[in-house]
């Protein structure tokens, strides 16, 4: 816990929960009839309202971007690096919005809700939700909060491909869309990866059809496994080896099926901690997400089609070692905006952090990011 607060920092934060009576139907034909929305601000809103910035979070964030929530904290916000005085999305000059997704665990409706049907835990009978049913709930927030314009939206992975989204649905509503550590959709091996997770989860015994909060437990083998595998992914090689090599916990061999390698251990810890902190039906769900993102196919499947009506400027960035969302699937974003006549800045940072480094202050990353939002922080002030 930090014994004062940073200078750099938000601060200390209280999250808002907002409610919307309006229905909204989702992409899956069903319809939500009334949900909740948990929100962090920073900063303020000046006078003309031109300097709003949505920050839209990835598989496993959160409204939790900045800050911290008590001097008990052992952490601040998720994205603390890159939001706060003088940081990339500088709170002395935007006012910065972050939300928990629908289908979340972290306070919006979602799988641990009740279901006012029945009265009971939604569990796995929450909706499927998409990245267009999130954006249209994220546009409600931003009528709520009395915003014509967005100065940015920003989003690293599955943050990134909300931020497309935003472009192609709402073109009017954002002067400047970042996307970073993303995708267009999502390949043949990224869905095989998320559905060897779902299948750990579904086999854990405690996962009782996904109501096992009704059976007063947890799919904690399952989940532990699933974010085992995810974490691997997030990581490169070279991170691997250079955090761990091959070192061995004891310092020799025991010959046995415990843990033995420091790899192990981590991997391990990574797993429990996050059953601690994260539902197992909100994984499924932001994990289907994923797999299910795709502007083109509406449009014969030409991104660039999908770009065609898009008004913001385009900011992508790619990092040299992450495998999961390699710097070729931002090339394919940055080739079709370029083929539609769109603005774009393209960024490829040296990393060796793998998909994680969005998340990373890498410094050539962070001048990137800062110089790139000082341009959208002159437009706010003009």
């Amino acid at each position: 816990m930090p014994a004062t607060l940073p200078p750099d920092s938000v601060g200390l934060v209280i999250p808002q929960t907002l409610h919307f009576d309006e229905p909204l139907e989702l992409d899956s034909g069903k319809t939500l009839p009334h949900y909740d929305l948990v929100v962090e601000t920073y900063g303020e809103l000046n006078a003309a309202r031109s300097n709003a910035v949505l920050i839209c979070h990835a598989l496993s964030g959160d409204h939790h971007a900045a800050g911290y929530h008590s001097m008990k904290d052992r952490k601040p916000g998720w994205w603390d690096s890159a939001i706060g005085p003088g940081k990339p999305i500088d709170t002395t000059r935007f006012f910065v919005i972050c939300l928990n997704n629908l289908g979340g665990c972290k306070g919006s409706t979602g799988p641990t809700s009740i279901n006012p049907e029945t009265g009971r835990i939604f569990g796995a009978d929450f909706p499927m939700v998409t990245v267009n049913d999130w954006v249209r709930s994220q546009e409600r927030l931003m009528r709520r909060l009395g915003i014509v314009q967005w100065a940015a939206v920003i989003g690293g992975s599955l943050g990134g491909m909300q931020v497309m989204q935003w472009a192609i649905s709402f073109p009017h509503a954002l002067r400047h869309a970042l996307v970073i550590a993303a995708a267009p959709k999502l390949s043949a091996q990224n869905i095989a990866f998320n559905e060897v997770a779902r299948q750990s989860i579904f086999a854990d015994p405690d996962f009782h059809d996904g109501h096992y909060l009704e059976h007063d437990t947890l799919p904690r083998k399952g989940l532990m496994l699933a974010r085992m595998l995810g974490h691997i992914t997030y990581l490169s090689d070279d991170a691997m080896r250079a955090k761990f090599g091959r070192e061995l916990r004891a310092g020799k061999i025991n010959f046995g099926f415990d843990v033995e390698f420091q790899v192990e251990s981590y991997l391990r810890y990574q797993g429990a901690s996050f059953v601690d902190r994260f539902d197992a039906n909100t994984y499924l769900l932001m994990t289907k997400a994923l797999d299910y993102f795709d502007p083109a196919a509406e449009f014969d499947h030409e991104l660039s089609r999908a770009f065609a009506a898009t008004e913001a400027e385009f900011l992508v960035a790619s990092f040299t070692t992450d495998w999961r969302f390699s710097p070729a699937r931002s090339h394919e974003i940055v080739k079709a905006l370029l083929k539609a006549g769109k603005r774009v800045t393209y960024a490829e940072i040296e990393s060796e952090h793998g998909h994680d480094a969005f998340l990373v202050p890498i410094p050539d990353y962070m001048n990137v990011f800062r110089a790139y939002m000082g341009r959208v922080s002159t437009e706010a002030d003009a």
